[in-house]
């Protein structure tokens, strides 16, 4: 499961947009564009105070592992690691109980009160 999460997250790439009005941060968000502060930016102007900052980040396209270059030894240590974890896990023996159905007897009087028995 943990592997699954590691694959996906490392191909995964995302946009960060941010939305300046003058040098403070207005806006920002992730999969989708950032809010605007309300003030139009004209093409014609270029004196506008509001900038617009988008940065990406590239996920890994390519997984392809190559095994040519794992000589014996490391194959060896791989194989012999491999089984050695999955014989710790092995599952116990199931313990038959055979008074588990059966409920203790009830007590009718303290005994060791009755027979004035105390451990001291």
């Amino acid at each position: 499961m943990s592997m699954a999460l590691l694959v996906m997250l490392s191909t995964m790439s995302f946009t960060v947009d941010k939305h300046f009005c003058g040098s403070q941060l207005v806006d920002k968000a992730v999969f989708s564009k950032a809010k605007t502060c309300g003030m139009q930016m004209n093409a014609e102007t270029e004196d506008h105070c509001c900038t617009n900052e988008k940065i990406s980040v590239e996920g890994q396209d390519e997984l392809k592992i190559s095994f040519d270059s794992i000589d014996f030894h490391q194959q060896l240590f791989i194989t012999t690691f491999t089984f050695t974890y999955f014989e710790l896990f092995e599952t116990l023996p199931k313990q038959s109980i055979p008074f588990k159905d059966y409920s203790p007897p009830l007590i009718v009087s303290d005994i060791q009160l009755e027979d004035q028995v105390f451990l001291i």
